[in-house]
């Protein structure tokens, strides 16, 4: 987890030279349940800082756990550290939330499962800026930068990034849509593609096909960039509330995915659970 070594129940977990951390089958000490409990407690207050629109910082949520801030540093050397700690965990637990909404439809729907889901998320977006600012809005990389200094972790980890990739996966494999073929593609697009900087299982798509990581990169723009505009009101206030451009920018990629004859259907579906409002988010765990 981007260089923090986070351990799970069960498993006892050493770093990853990459700067993942990976488990063992190993049973966990004490000792190691005791620091995977400070790293929840870090977590949740600093989620509580967020939604209370307080400054989140190592003084802050040392104050919260009765420590001082040096003695955080045990856990996360830096700010940046601890940003990527809580975005990444934050990220999980929406994404959990995400799966929930989708679970409510037939495991065969998986355009409805889609469509859900990316209501789900721009809910979660609008009734919790600061967590999406946080996520979303983290640096992981400068646009002119070496792919080879990028922290790479960083932008292939991300959990929503595999569970939305994996459902655009999944509707592929049931639906076959189309993709560009890897000689139609820019040069730097088909770089891009045979070695990707993106959170999909990648492995399990041949190289020919590898086309249709393009079509992921363009649906998760479609999806942030008008939830982005949304949460950061860069948009008229009224088309924000109607989420008339939400449904657009959906609607206009959905042919893409081979899903123009089921556009009413969809259309429906996503109107109905944008009348839900704003849900409960779930909590880190």
């Amino acid at each position: 987890m981007l260089g923090i070594v986070k351990p799970r129940s069960g498993l006892s977990i050493r770093e990853h030279p990459g700067g993942r951390s990976v488990g063992t089958l190993r049973q966990v000490s004490r000792r190691e349940r005791l620091r995977e409990a400070t790293y929840d407690e870090i977590v949740a207050i600093s989620r509580e800082l967020l939604t209370s629109a307080e400054e989140l910082s190592l003084r802050a949520i040392a104050g919260r756990m009765g420590m001082t801030a040096p003695a955080l540093y045990r856990y996360v050397g830096s700010y940046q550290e601890l940003v990527d700690l809580v975005a990444f965990e934050i990220d999980k637990a929406v994404t959990a939330g995400f799966a929930e909404t989708a679970a409510e439809l037939p495991e065969e729907d998986v355009a409805g499962r889609l469509i859900v889901s990316a209501v789900a998320f721009r809910r979660w977006a609008l009734t919790r800026p600061r967590e999406f600012s946080i996520v979303f809005t983290n640096p992981v990389a400068e646009p002119s930068a070496d792919p080879s200094c990028v922290r790479r972790e960083a932008l292939t980890q991300a959990t929503s990034g595999h569970y939305f990739n994996g459902l655009l996966t999944e509707l592929w494999a049931t639906r076959g849509y189309e993709r560009p073929s890897l000689e139609d593609l820019p040069p730097a697009i088909r770089e891009a593609v045979l070695d990707p900087l993106i959170p999909a299982s990648v492995d399990e798509i041949p190289a020919e096909d590898r086309g249709l990581l393009w079509v992921f990169m363009r649906g998760w723009t479609a999806l942030y960039g008008v939830v982005a505009l949304e949460v950061h009101g860069h948009m008229d206030p009224r088309i924000i509330a109607s989420g008339e451009m939400f449904v657009a920018s959906m609607l206009a990629f959905a042919p893409q995915l081979g899903l123009t004859d089921d556009l009413p259907r969809l259309e429906a579906l996503m109107r109905e659970h944008l009348a839900r409002g704003p849900a409960a988010v779930p909590a880190t765990g």
